[in-house]
């Protein structure tokens, strides 16, 4: 018999799992899949971390939370600046005066600014944005909304920017200054040895079974643990009993290269639609890396059914209602705590991941 029983590997059940541990509660974590840290799994290739589940920058605000990390991992000073390529043009991201001066072949922020205030105005929009390119072009104008941001989101949710709702672009933040750093927090940077090794330190003590699933290990086992955190889809644990929440998939495309540096950063981003892939990721620059080799990920969106693997929750009207009727049903479990992605039915950086899980160890341990 286990106190906790927690089911999957990732950030919220190995913080939670930690955090147990320390208050003398024994644990078993399982996960589904051959290794722990979910979908920050770092896994080295030629000295080289590679990220199998696509790019994961930690950057924080909140001081907690990278007091908390910086307990398992020393932290590089890695700062996120990608790369945006449209046809033969390149351009910085976030949107700031690098891009704007490459784009319009114009120096200060009060050009730029006229110039997007006049797209804005000569499209003549009425009304609410009707759907997600309304939306973007009434933020950003025409030139920017073409170029960075139509074929990039349209390959993300497989459908036409006119076909997406408004709501899923609600702001599309413009720097009026010459700074490519892609995060405000004053934390960032990448474990130095991985994530994995990460999330290895935080689960030192608990038993930890690989390749099971929860359900046939409860099938065998129903009273292996007096309560359970459940980290998996919601509607899963539910037996999809009131329908199927929705996700958008990827897949990965990994190739190791006979050369010292590829694509000259870490993370480049293909905003056309006609190329298949959103990015491609060079993982030896997130911890600036000298090989004699590299390693590249391209990243394709993909289409998402039940059974393959959930990565972006669709959070349009349909998918939050039937979220909250499976929220109702957890809030009833007495035995049972819901975290983490999936079992929240929410897209979290991995700060807010870290936190959301310490504040259901208060929950659990602090109440009184």
């Amino acid at each position: 018999m286990y106190d906790y029983l927690i089911v999957g590997a990732g950030l919220f059940g190995a913080v939670f799992a930690h955090e147990a541990m320390k208050r003398g509660k024994k644990c078993l974590v399982i996960d589904k899949r051959n290794h722990v840290a979910g979908n920050i799994y770092t896994e080295e290739v030629e000295g080289i971390q590679v990220h199998k589940y696509g790019a994961h920058i930690f950057h924080t605000s909140n001081e907690e939370v990278w007091d908390y990390v910086n307990q398992f991992a020393q932290f590089n000073h890695y700062i996120n600046s990608p790369v945006a390529v449209y046809k033969d043009e390149l351009y910085n991201l976030p949107f700031n005066m690098n891009t704007f001066s490459r784009m319009w072949k114009i120096k200060t922020p009060a050009e730029a600014k006229e110039r997007i205030r006049r797209q804005i105005a000569e499209l003549n929009l009425q009304g609410e944005p009707r759907n997600l390119e309304e939306q973007a072009l009434s933020l950003v104008g025409r030139d920017v909304y073409e170029k960075l941001v139509k074929g990039y989101t349209e390959k993300q949710w497989g459908r036409d920017c006119r076909e997406l709702p408004a709501f899923i672009i609600k702001r599309l933040p413009l720097r009026f200054v010459y700074d490519n750093n892609y995060f405000n927090d004053p934390h960032q940077g990448i474990p130095v040895e991985g994530y994995t090794r990460m999330v290895e330190r935080m689960l030192e003590g608990a038993e930890v079974w690989l390749h099971t699933d929860y359900f046939r290990l409860m099938e065998k086992n129903p009273d292996l643990a007096q309560k359970v955190v459940f980290t998996g889809p919601i509607d899963a644990f539910y037996q999809y009993r009131l329908g199927v929440l929705e996700y958008r998939s990827l897949r990965f495309e990994e190739e190791r290269l006979a050369c010292d540096n590829y694509q000259g950063n870490a993370v480049v981003n293909y905003t056309e639609r006609e190329v298949p892939y959103t990015r491609i990721i060079e993982h030896k620059h997130f911890n600036f890396g000298q090989q004699p080799v590299t390693v590249i990920t391209r990243e394709y969106p993909e289409e998402w059914k039940k059974g393959s693997e959930p990565y972006y929750p669709i959070n349009d009207e349909k998918n939050s209602q039937l979220f909250a009727q499976y929220q109702e049903l957890a809030n009833q479990e007495q035995r049972v705590i819901f975290g983490g992605r999936l079992g929240m039915y929410q897209y979290y950086d991995m700060d807010k991941v870290i936190a959301a899980a310490l504040e259901a160890v208060r929950k659990e341990f602090d109440r009184s």
